[in-house]
């Protein structure tokens, strides 16, 4: 026999979301870490100077996205000697990174058509770390593929040349240097959103209730009669 559920009032709702007391300082700390984790440096200042929120060096956010940039148009060669720049242990120290950023390079010349530069590239960059590396080996292969096929849409891996490849690879550089600098590789934001909406989906199925449907504007909305 099922069960009836609990009905809210929108009254008796905005009551106990009133009573839930968030300190302005950590809302300005949260928006605050989501513009610096995702590089936003212009509005991150802006925001700073306005709230009053602790002082950011806007200098790390635009060297990172200089990083990120070059990935993301495919400059990977740029983009690897940005990052030693930045810090040399960021790539000695985390192999898989610096495999990936060298796959994009061999991509990145599959891409242009250079077939006997990318053979010789894969040769001795990334086939030594093969050896060492059965994952490195397998990406390595599948990466190589690309060249056995004239026309790559029709090829089983032609998802390699996709722009989303490179955002792949600049998303992980990304976060590897944030790491490197003391941050958080993903901002809060996002987390919270989703748990937003896991939490009201499991109340759902308790009670009935005003809840937030679309979380561009956050505004309560009465459930349907």
């Amino acid at each position: 026999m099922a069960t009836s559920k609990k009905v809210i009032t929108r009254v008796d709702w905005e009551k106990k979301l009133n009573d839930v007391k968030v300190r302005k300082e950590d809302m300005n700390k949260l928006v605050m870490n989501f513009l610096v984790t995702e590089g936003y440096v212009e509005a991150a200042e802006k925001f700073r100077l306005e709230s009053g929120t602790e002082h950011i060096d806007l200098a790390t956010i635009t060297d990172r996205m200089a990083v990120k940039k070059a990935v993301q148009s495919g400059n990977v060669e740029d983009a690897i000697e940005k990052v030693n720049d930045l810090n040399p242990e960021i790539l000695d120290t985390n192999p898989q990174l610096y495999f990936h950023l060298q796959q994009q390079r061999l991509i990145e010349l599959i891409r242009n058509g250079k077939v006997e530069e990318a053979l010789e590239f894969a040769q001795e960059e990334l086939a030594p770390r093969g050896e060492e590396n059965q994952g490195f080996l397998q990406e390595l292969e599948r990466t190589v593929a690309l060249l056995a096929f004239e026309d790559v849409t029709n090829c089983p891996v032609g998802e390699l040349l996709d722009i989303s490849q490179r955002l792949k690879t600049a998303s992980e550089v990304n976060a590897a240097i944030l790491t490197s600098q003391s941050h958080e590789k993903d901002p809060k934001l996002p987390s919270l959103l989703k748990m937003l909406v896991w939490v009201q989906n499991q109340l759902d199925e308790k009670a009935t209730y005003p809840q937030i449907t679309d979380l561009s504007t956050a505004a309560l909305e009465d459930p349907a009669s």
